[in-house]
Formats: structure tokens, sequence, C-alpha cells
């Protein structure tokens, strides 16, 4: 495991635990006035790595499909078969399974730079990327909404039918803020949260061993030897939150869509 993680420690030799400043890096350099920071460059590679293993993946595809074509093919087939067609049917599986991979790749791969060495950073641990997916997750929502009911969409999701009358005062304000308001919100910062306290709790335990190991020494770096045991260990919790979070975010895409197309809208 990379320490990349660098002591955090006063002149002193005290112990200085991690900052939310961590996610606010200063620019590394400006290209056309665009200014590149750390974040920035995490995501390009992570963007850079999952083109070209999905290029790898596709480009000779055969009948008899060699090791990395198959672990491709794994994966689109795992998205879908349980996150698209499951849910959706066949045929609105099919219709909104590019936008359903793109989202679920794009996460998991910029999730799983957060515990890639010398990265160290999830790229979706930053709200500007979360939220744009949850925006795109949310416009599509309402596209497959209408496009299914022109009419009766906003009116069967703001007033649904088999409400008495009376009710619709209670019940159409919590419709509109559950399903037009906290959706997008939520979908950010489910994916924003795990990302930032992942980061944390992974920083935290790999600057206290450093500062165990060689600012303090002696029989204190037994302490190290345990906040590296804890760190390798939510390192590899890190891995799995990573997809499930991948996942997650692309599955409640796919609820919200289901919902949209059902046949009562």
């Amino acid at each position: 495991m990379n320490l990349l993680v660098q002591a955090s420690s006063s002149d002193g030799g005290s112990f200085q635990g991690p900052s939310i400043n961590e996610f606010f890096p200063p620019t590394l350099f400006t290209i056309g006035g665009l200014e590149f920071n750390r974040i920035v460059v995490v995501r390009l590679i992570a963007l850079v790595v999952l083109i070209l293993v999905f290029w790898l993946g596709t480009r000779k595809m055969t009948i008899v499909p060699r090791r990395f074509q198959s672990v491709v093919e794994m994966g689109l087939d795992f998205v879908r078969v349980n996150i698209g067609e499951d849910l959706l049917g066949r045929k609105d599986g099919r219709r909104f399974l590019p936008l359903l991979t793109t989202i679920f790749f794009m996460v998991l791969f910029f999730n799983l730079t957060g515990a890639i060495p010398f990265l160290n950073i999830a790229g979706t641990s930053v709200i500007a990327l979360p939220l744009l997916l949850a925006v795109v997750a949310y416009v599509t929502f309402i596209y497959a909404g209408i496009k299914k009911s022109p009419k009766n969409f906003f009116k069967n999701s703001l007033f649904p039918p088999g409400v008495p009358p009376f009710l619709y005062i209670i019940v159409t304000p919590i419709e509109f803020i559950s399903t037009f308001v906290l959706r997008p919100i939520t979908l950010t910062l489910r994916l924003l949260m795990n990302m930032v306290v992942g980061h944390l709790l992974l920083v935290l335990f790999f600057t206290a061993t450093s500062f165990f190991f060689f600012e303090v020494g002696g029989w204190w770096a037994l302490f190290g030897v345990g906040t590296f045991a804890f760190g390798f260990a939510f390192t590899l919790f890190e891995i799995l939150v990573a997809v499930l979070q991948a996942y997650v975010f692309a599955l409640l895409t796919a609820v919200y869509i289901q919902l949209a197309v059902a046949e009562e809208h």
C-alpha cells in the first residue's frame, strides 16, 4: 500500500489529522486558462483508463472471446441483466442501457482511484461530478416520464390516483419534494459522502502510521502496526464501497426510470 498520505506533523512532533482542505488542492498547472489540480488530474487518468479498457476489450471481438474480452463482456452483461433488463424489461432496458452502463463504469472507475497507490483520492469526492451524474439521471427520469405519458406524467406524479381529493393538500407537496427535489440531492450526497468519509479514514490511518513509525518511534511503533493494519483493512473496504456505490447509483437511476415509464403514468 502506497503511503501517499503524508505525515501531517508540526515542528513539535504533534499529530495532526486529515483536513477537509484535501478536497480543495492547489492548482498544479494551467492550460489555456483552465486550472488543473490533483483531483482533476485523477479524474482525467481514470477517464483515460476507462476508455482504454473498453477500447482494448472490444476492438477485436471474436465469437470465442479471449480473457480480456470476456472480462469486459461480463461487466457489460452485469449492467444489462442485473440493472437494465431486470428492472426495465427487455425493451426499455436496452433503450437506456448506454446511459446505465456509462453511469455504472464511470462511477466505478472514478471511485476506485481513492484506493489506488499514487492517486489516493476518489474522483467523485468533490461534489461537481456526483452532482453532474445526478442531474443526468434526473433529466433522464423526467424525459422518460414525459415521453411515456406527455399529459399525465406530472399529474400522476403529483396527484397519485386513488388518494381522496381532500388529502392532496398534504400528499402533493410531499410528492413534489420527494420526487422532484430530494431524488437528485440524495443521489449526489450518497455518493459524495461515502467517498469523502472513506478518504478521510484512509488518510487518518496511514498518517497515524507514518507518525508512529517516523515521528515518535520506539515502542510507539507498535501502534503504527495497528493503524497500518486498520488502514489496509479499510482500503479493502473502500474498494467494496466503490463497487457498491457504482451499483447503487446505476440501480437507483434505473428505478427512477422504471417509475417514470410505469403504466400508471
